[in-house]
């Protein structure tokens, strides 16, 4: 247990810290699932948009004091933001702004890297005057107390530090791998390498960054306008301002561990695929999730639309309103269906006769009767008709929706059109 001092000084630090969430990305390899709008902005866990976790974070860790930085099809975004996070109080200091790609110096263009996303609002940091600049990736799902984080970066004198995750050599080449001493002083750092390095003594695994970085704040301006004059540079932080300054002053690891148990790494997901997005939604189905969302102390913040509670009706011989295993979000009807081991996003309806197994309904779909559907994600607005069977046949499906190696089935309302 933390003393009154410490968390005095972790506070401090908080309190000196603007967190900058990079939410513009297109997540392309979600497929269809980001035509309308970034990933950050996609639905997650029945109720939530996946940017949410790392906005609750910020909240949780008390930082509130946040810049979110758009680009790629951001209404949805934009909007969800404006609905469900204007809790702020100005008054206090606290603040979500966005932040659009718009042309901000001499040289007009969109956001070309990371990097120069954070360049380009130098004026907004210089407003602020923070202490320290949490760097954030809007687009993963995870609990994580920021203030450690920050709190070890003060005490080491770093001018900057990595958040970082061990993960199985397989999966590292997706990552940025870094090498350190026993101090977890960066000493290397390989962006997305052929032949990811294994940490010592843990042979098959490595030490991969998770896109988390805090700065102090005169060391990354001076970073990002040097970055800037580089004509061949990406502009891209994995890439070019992190091994710059490994190679110049003092950067260290910070390992990710989990909020309870600080023995233990904590959860993280990248759901960037269709395959991961649909695991790790169906992972809160388990009994004891890794990811726990009922967590009081915790809380995931969203907006909470205006719905009536779940409701179940019919209790006829194979026409009976119920779910199993599953989790259903406020104003869905199951009406004489079954539904298993699946998720329910708000506003999902269920007529009679149909089955739902391990998938996902995203909100506002309607699934009519005598519907089969099985290892399928079903997007937003999508209404499938009477007698339609999805993820029962890989190969007719692939004629009509994406289907994964892995056999996940996703449909959108263009392929219910084409």
């Amino acid at each position: 247990m933390a003393q009154p001092t410490e968390l005095r000084v972790v506070s401090r630090a908080t309190r000196d810290t603007l967190a900058l969430v990079m939410a513009g990305g297109r997540g392309s390899r979600l497929m269809q699932m980001t035509t309308h709008t970034a990933k950050p902005a996609v639905p997650f866990g029945g109720k939530f948009r996946i940017i949410d976790f790392t906005l609750s974070n910020c909240i949780n860790s008390g930082i509130r004091r946040i810049g979110v930085l758009t680009q790629y099809k951001s209404h949805s975004l934009i909007r969800h933001l404006q609905l469900g996070w204007g809790f702020l109080r100005g008054q206090f200091g606290e603040f979500i702004e966005l932040l659009p790609a718009e042309q901000r110096t001499e040289i007009p263009s969109w956001y070309i890297g990371t990097a120069d996303a954070v360049y380009q609002n130098l004026d907004f940091i210089l407003t602020h005057q923070p202490a320290h600049i949490l760097i954030l990736a809007g687009d993963h799902i995870y609990k994580m107390d920021y203030g450690p984080m920050i709190a070890q970066h003060v005490a080491r004198g770093a001018l900057a530090t990595v958040g970082c995750l061990e993960v199985p050599i397989a999966e590292a080449r997706e990552f940025g791998v870094m090498s350190i001493d026993t101090e977890m002083r960066i000493n290397g750092f390989d962006e997305k390498p052929d032949a990811p390095k294994c940490i010592p003594g843990k042979p098959g695994h490595a030490l991969a960054s998770m896109g988390i970085y805090v700065f102090d704040a005169r060391f990354l301006l001076d970073l990002l306008k040097r970055d800037a004059g580089v004509s061949e540079s990406s502009h891209d932080f994995g890439r070019d301002v992190i091994p710059r300054a490994i190679r110049e002053d003092r950067v260290f690891a910070y390992p990710f561990r989990d909020l309870y148990d600080s023995g233990k790494q904590g959860y993280w997901r990248d759901v960037g695929t269709v395959d991961a997005y649909w695991q790790a939604n169906l992972e809160l189905t388990d009994v004891l999730p890794e990811l726990n969302i009922y967590d009081e102390l915790w809380p995931i913040w969203t907006y909470a639309a205006q719905v009536p509670p779940a409701k179940f009706i019919l209790d006829r011989p194979g026409e009976r309103g119920m779910a199993v295993d599953s989790l259903v979000s406020g104003g869905c009807i199951i009406a004489g269906a079954t539904v298993r081991h699946s998720v329910l996003f708000v506003d999902c309806r269920v007529e009679t006769g149909s089955s739902i197994e391990h998938s996902l309904l995203l909100p506002g779909v309607k699934i009519g009767r005598n519907c089969r559907i099985r290892k399928t994600i079903v997007d937003e607005g999508c209404t499938i008709p009477d007698g339609t069977d999805i993820g029962l046949d890989p190969v007719e499906d692939a004629k009509l929706y994406h289907v994964t190696k892995s056999g996940i089935t996703l449909v959108t309302r263009e392929m219910l059109t084409a």
